[in-house]
């Protein structure tokens, strides 16, 4: 048969063209899979039994684990709530970002992200995701400028008010820019529990949007005190943890309902049952993406955005919930900031995989940024992207240092670089005050002082601390009129 040199020309074309497709690696060509962020709040780096909980498990969480890549030394955007949820939305720490405290907002929320910053949800709302939050926010007042619909949410329904988000049985929670009153909550009764009514929120959304990329945001408020769960599961752990310990709270009153905890007479059995919730709700998850035929093309991650609190009656000492680590939730001590991460895609990462690179919250920005290779979407943030750990390649790029500070308790300051960590405690008092230095390599409970065995590493994280910051206009260090929420 002949064939024209056209005919032959096109042919040859198209075997080279199929060729190089063929060839190509995942990294060749931007990819949009869904991401699901799933953020529990206060659970400590031991309270999982893929980290090694013994006491009790999370099958459900584990699963996730089997099925991707465990981090064990990734940490949290900073020691409280807001400030680290700025640092995984922002891509910047808490030396940078300008949320670094829980500074509440009368009558109802905490102080704004800026408008001027662009955020991980606004990014991802620009390439074309479908984007919700679904639980606990604490960026913006409702109708600020933080106001998650105004920071790349097409989709808000949970809580606005970090305070008011200390109460499982709340009147009403946020539906967008309607207050959705919860009737079965009305004076004493607790009829809604507010995480089965997000959560089942945000199964809808994954239905709604099964079609095209979305990106769920899902920042549970649990295990934050107060210590409450539905009687189903309370009854399943009840007596299983015995001393029993009892908390004394606010029962009635012109604040009930409104920061202050209830009380509780079962506080072991109730932390235990609300993970278990929790667990349960992670399965549902897993179960709604399998059978919207999306678990190839989904990201899940699960982490939490602190150390475990003492707060409402909380035990973390009776459940080992820092695991090896020293500290707690307001500490700047790895109990406080060093945090499970786990992060499933299949087919990509590897499962049942761990890893020991050293990562944080403002890396995720970054990362997603390389994967869907946003042209300039690291520019100006403190992350590095994690993509290359996440698929198992070579050349990943680490940390130079990572840097925290607090606002609350005199004032803290920490840094880690490669093996050594340092921490500096009362800075409003002593902002030159010789910093603590621990060797994590050797030290992981940072139960040894080797400051005045390496002054020049000392001297050096010093430096870094002066350096890894610029002055927020709203939270300076030492600040009279900082108020704080829980």
């Amino acid at each position: 048969m002949n064939r024209s040199p056209e005919l032959l020309s096109r042919a040859f074309s198209l075997v080279i063209s199929l060729t190089l497709v063929a060839g190509c690696s995942p990294r060749d060509e931007p990819s949009t899979p869904n991401i699901i962020f799933i953020l529990a709040d206060d659970l400590g780096y031991g309270d999982l039994s893929s980290f090694g909980q013994t006491n009790f498990s999370t099958p459900n969480i584990d699963r996730l684990a089997d099925e991707g890549m465990r981090f064990t030394q990734h940490y949290s955007g900073a020691t409280v709530c807001a400030p680290s949820r700025s640092a995984l939305l922002t891509g910047m720490h808490t030396g940078h970002t300008a949320i670094r405290g829980n500074k509440e907002v009368k009558p109802e929320g905490q102080y704004p992200l800026a408008d001027s910053v662009k955020t991980l949800s606004e990014m991802l709302q620009s390439e074309g995701y479908a984007t919700g939050a679904f639980g606990k926010w604490g960026l913006g007042f409702p109708g600020s400028e933080g106001d998650p619909n105004r920071q790349g949410f097409d989709v808000f329904y949970g809580y606005n008010c970090q305070r008011l988000a200390h109460h499982y049985y709340p009147y009403y929670l946020w539906d967008n820019q309607r207050q959705d009153s919860l009737l079965a909550n009305r004076g004493k009764q607790t009829g809604t529990y507010a995480p089965e009514v997000i959560h089942g929120r945000a199964l809808q959304f994954m239905e709604a949007n099964r079609d095209h990329p979305f990106f769920l945001f899902y920042p549970t408020a649990i295990p934050h005190a107060e210590l409450a769960a539905p009687e189903e599961y309370m009854a399943k752990h009840r007596g299983k943890y015995l001393p029993e310990k009892a908390y004394e709270g606010t029962d009635e009153g012109e604040k009930y309902r409104l920061g202050p905890y209830s009380s509780q007479l079962e506080t072991h059995a109730a932390f235990v049952a609300m993970i278990d919730l929790l667990d349960t709700q992670v399965g549902e998850i897993l179960a709604k993406v399998e059978e919207l035929g999306l678990k190839e093309n989904t990201i899940i991650i699960f982490t939490s955005d602190n150390g475990p609190h003492k707060e409402g009656g909380a035990d973390p000492e009776f459940f080992d919930s820092n695991g090896p680590l020293k500290g707690f939730k307001r500490d700047l001590y790895e109990g406080g900031i060093r945090v499970p991460m786990i992060v499933s895609w299949p087919g990509k990462i590897a499962a049942g995989s761990s890893s020991d690179h050293i990562s944080a919250f403002w890396d995720f920005m970054p990362t997603f940024a390389d994967l869907l290779q946003v042209g300039g979407g690291s520019d100006g943030l403190d992350g590095i992207s994690m993509l290359p750990s996440w698929l198992s390649e070579s050349g990943q790029q680490v940390h130079e240092h990572l840097y925290w500070e607090f606002h609350e308790r005199g004032g803290r300051q920490a840094v880690r670089r490669g093996q050594w960590k340092a921490v500096r405690y009362d800075v409003f008092e002593d902002p030159d005050r010789t910093p603590e230095l621990y060797d994590l390599s050797t030290d992981i409970g940072e139960a040894k002082n080797v400051a005045a065995d390496y002054p020049e590493v000392t001297a050096e994280m010093a430096r870094l601390m002066a350096e890894s910051r610029t002055e927020s206009p709203v939270f300076q260090f030492g600040d009279p009129t900082f108020l704080n929420v829980k």
